[in-house]
């Protein structure tokens, strides 16, 4: 293994800690990890312990898992059964490895925090040295990274190349002083944690990328050279909406928090929300052709005007709510009966913005005399801060626990 080490120096804060809490408080996040997480478990303890000749190291293990449909949380009670030291909890409504570590690490005693995965693929060595390096006490991050030298990554050629393109963006867009900032596997001072918690986004599978870009600290850091070895169990979790919640992430880090990853998740859907409302729109105005006019207030408006823009609305609408439950807030995911309130209070969150809409559309063609298309476009997008914000509100927003 390989190793490359940073200078860099961070102030400590003065935050008391626990004389009886672990030195590791070690996070493995699961979802349908019930073939793999025992094995790893218990390969982790064992390395750790020192039962390879190696010295022990106290530590705890954290399962936080999202409520897996398999019998994840079951393997994971027998092992805790005669380890004490290993932990799980499980959330139900939650999902997402970001805000699923932050959680682990919100509920942890150790001085020091680390994150793997459950599926098998971080490599025991690997961790063990990760937790040599930062117990010594003299870095703040410490990291395994796939690009030190010319050893494989243990990623497919897309999957390989693709995470390669995310680490030079990210390196170009943030500055981050890492190597492999889309790494799963890392340890870090509490300290360190505690700096970059509150501007943290929660959001996707990147959690090393949201801590390295939320703290204001530049870490002393080092990283250890490993491959991914072969899945144990699980499935990738890498499809189309991890990349999506990337890229929302490098923009709102890039913008320093001007451009929140969520709102910039909702304008992209809302950006394929004015395709189907443009063509549904266009639709309309070929199959409505009423001259008559409908008085509103003082203005006086073409009723086929109001039908076709408030059927436009209506159908964006609806497909924008499908559309963030699936993407935008997918950690939040409404289903069942939450699904239907959720649709309902998606209604109403964003009956003012559609009033807005339909009002600003017919008054930019009547009085200001702008073709019909590009004002209904130009009103669309007007009121979707007023949707973002009242969608927050009425239909995904958090519990209170």
């Amino acid at each position: 293994m390989e190793l490359f080490l940073s200078t860099d120096t961070l102030t400590p804060s003065s935050a008391p800690v626990d004389p009886n809490a672990p030195d590791l408080s070690l996070v493995i996040c699961t979802l349908n990890e019930g073939a793999a997480i025992r094995a790893v478990i218990e390969e982790i303890c064992d390395i750790l312990s020192g039962k390879d000749g190696g010295a022990g190291i106290s530590h705890e293990i954290i399962v936080v898992d999202d409520d897996s449909k398999d019998n994840t949380a079951d393997e994971v009670r027998a092992v805790a059964a005669t380890r004490p030291n290993v932990r799980l909890h499980v959330r139900v409504g939650e999902r997402g490895l970001s805000s699923a570590a932050m959680k682990g690490w919100d509920i942890a005693r150790g001085r020091f925090l680390g994150v793997m995965d459950g599926d098998g693929q971080h490599d025991p060595a690997a961790i063990r040295e990760l937790a040599e390096l930062i117990l010594k006490g003299d870095k703040d991050l410490v990291c395994v990274s796939r690009y030190i030298g010319k050893t494989e990554t243990g990623l497919s050629g897309i999957r390989d190349l693709g995470s390669k393109a995310f680490t030079w963006a990210t390196g170009l867009i943030l500055k981050v002083p890492l190597s492999d900032p889309m790494s799963g596997c890392f340890m870090m001072t509490r300290d360190y944690y505690l700096s970059a918690r509150q501007k943290l986004t929660g959001l996707g599978f990147k959690i090393l990328l949201d801590i390295a870009s939320s703290s204001k600290i530049k870490p002393r850091f080092a990283e250890v050279k490993a491959s991914l070895r072969q899945r144990q169990g699980g499935e990738s979790k890498l499809d189309v909406r991890v990349v999506l919640d990337l890229v929302a992430v490098l923009i709102e880090k890039g913008s320093r928090g001007l451009l929140p990853a969520r709102f910039v998740m909702f304008v992209g859907v809302g950006l394929s929300g004015v395709v189907v409302y443009s063509a549904v729109l266009i639709l309309a105005h070929l199959l409505f052709r009423d001259g008559s006019y409908l008085p509103l207030y003082r203005f006086q408006f073409r009723t086929d005007d109001v039908v076709s823009y408030s059927l436009a609305i209506l159908i964006s609408m609806t497909w924008n709510f499908f559309i963030n439950n699936i993407l935008t807030f997918r950690d939040k995911r409404l289903q069942g009966w939450g699904l239907l309130r959720g649709l309902l209070g998606f209604y109403v969150a964003c009956s003012v913005g559609a009033l807005i809409s339909l009002a600003l559309a017919l008054f930019m063609k009547e009085e200001l005399k702008i073709h019909w298309f590009p004002a209904g476009i130009l009103a669309a997008v007007l009121s979707s801060v007023w949707n973002f914000w009242g969608a927050m509100l009425l239909s995904w927003r958090t519990p209170k626990k």
